[in-house]
């Protein structure tokens, strides 16, 4: 629970002015440049989060896609589709349990994902300029600090 002074009052809170409305500024506003910066690699927003997720090696199947990107079975499906006819993944059945099929990166997947985090951490460094090491590491520190309470929230209001 928060012992200090609450940092917003009903009476003069507005919304451009809390932190919430400027999170979700700054994570629309990253998204839409991530967006026009994917076009040159042929991918929409939607598709270069598995690749780069299957190249971390983080996810192996659509279930693991699933799983970590919040998305309905279905979704999946239908996204790894595109990535397939692309050219970019393919639909590998396991040997060790034929039920599951595993996820792989072709030759092309491997080349257009090699570029995500290149991309990615550019536009991040963008984003960063003018901010010491230590404002980073304070401004990183925050804002996991505020996840953190904010699921704790959730979970909260899952145990109620």
């Amino acid at each position: 629970m928060n012992t200090s002074h609450p940092f917003y009052q009903a009476d003069t809170y507005t919304p451009e002015s809390s932190t919430g409305y400027l999170i979700n500024r700054l994570a629309q506003t990253i998204t839409r440049e991530i967006d026009r910066r994917m076009v040159d690699l042929g991918l929409t927003d939607a598709q270069w989060k598995p690749l780069l997720l299957l190249r971390q090696g983080s996810c192996l199947t659509a279930a693991d896609l699933s799983r970590k990107g919040c998305h309905d079975t279905g979704a999946v499906t239908r996204l790894l589709d595109r990535l397939e006819t692309k050219g970019l993944i393919r639909r590998v059945r396991s040997e060790e349990d034929r039920r599951v099929i595993n996820l792989e990166l072709t030759d092309e997947g491997q080349q257009v994902s090699a570029e995500v985090p290149k991309i990615l951490s550019e536009l991040a460094n963008q984003v960063l300029t003018g901010f010491s090491d230590e404002e980073f590491v304070i401004f990183r520190n925050l804002l996991n600090r505020a996840l953190t309470n904010a699921q704790a929230l959730s979970h909260e209001g899952i145990q109620s």
